[in-house]
């Protein structure tokens, strides 16, 4: 059985409760900010993210476009066409061409 001394020992005193549920406010207030600056800063960062991935995309269908613009440009037929056309280069004859040994 508790003895009315040790009951009356575990008591504190109003002050000092004051000052635990002060602290223990205190820290809740703290956690609550903390939770909410952590929510706001995933949110920015999400909105960070999707619009970075979005210029990824505009970036790589660019991408593929000059691709295919290369290759147009750079094909053999049309190589040879504006060598023939606009620089007024020709093949050379067989006869004109030698050998030289190494």
């Amino acid at each position: 059985m508790v003895s009315p001394a040790t009951v009356q020992s575990d008591r504190r005193s109003p002050a000092e409760l004051f000052w635990f549920n002060a602290g223990t406010l205190l820290l809740i207030l703290f956690s609550t900010f903390a939770v909410i600056h952590s929510t706001h800063a995933c949110r920015a960062l999400y909105a960070q993210l999707q619009v970075l991935e979005s210029s990824q995309w505009y970036l790589h269908e660019d991408y593929g476009r000059l691709l295919l613009e290369q290759s147009t440009w750079a094909s053999h037929r049309r190589v040879e066409k504006v060598a023939r056309a606009d620089l007024g280069m020709q093949a050379p004859d067989l006869a004109l061409l030698k050998v030289v040994p190494q």
